[in-house]
């Protein structure tokens, strides 16, 4: 079973690209949503969480309270990189699982998604990995009628990330989405029948 990563920056057309992969039988692994996931079923890392950074990060019904660990971590750069060590490292753990579980359900491939993952140590579980990127402007656009914001937000939100060549360069492929949906949707086709057709051979 092959494992792809895809990253990318914010409004590029990730999902679009992963749906194309469910549709080939893959299966699809949300970094984000394993986070998540794990801050509410996860003890072990809810009380490294609690350990490092005090017990009022969470409320009384034990949910995390994120405004709270952002004030702690927000310019504290030694207490940011210990938060990010601590989930990823959890989320790493947690992604072996369900690579593990989709290899045993015979699917052709497994796609881990996430912004973070070369940054996160996720990257290092893949046997490719694929940058989803397109002009600024389209980026815009998206991010604006997907999350409802406005123009202004929707551009600082895209300035605070890394840009598109940042992914590119490290990434062993890349998708550009500088047309229409159905020709990003043919040319990840084509790129994922490519990426499989090697890893069996």
């Amino acid at each position: 079973m092959t494992v792809i990563g895809i990253t990318g920056p914010t409004g590029a057309g990730k999902t679009t690209v992963l749906d194309v992969l469910r549709d080939m039988g893959g299966a699809v692994a949300d970094c984000d949503g394993v986070y998540h996931a794990l801050l509410r079923t996860s003890a072990p890392l809810r009380e490294e969480l609690r350990s490092r950074f005090g017990g009022e990060i969470f409320d009384n019904a034990g949910d995390l309270r994120r405004k709270e660990l952002g004030a702690v971590v927000f310019g504290d750069q030694a207490a940011l990189a210990d938060l990010n060590a601590i989930t990823h490292r959890h989320i790493v753990s947690e992604l072996r699982r369900l690579i593990a579980r989709a290899e045993g359900e015979g699917r052709p491939a497994i796609a881990l998604d996430a912004i973070a993952l070369l940054e996160s140590g996720a990257g290092e579980l893949c046997h490719v990995t694929i940058a989803v990127t397109a002009p600024e402007e389209v980026r815009v656009g998206r991010v604006m009628a997907r999350e409802g914001v406005s123009e202004d937000y929707a551009r600082a939100r895209i300035a605070a990330q890394k840009p598109s060549s940042w992914f590119e360069a490290r990434c062993t492929h890349t998708l550009r989405n500088d047309g229409s949906r159905e020709a990003l949707e043919g040319r990840a086709r084509e790129l994922f029948k490519s990426i499989l057709n090697k890893e069996e051979s």
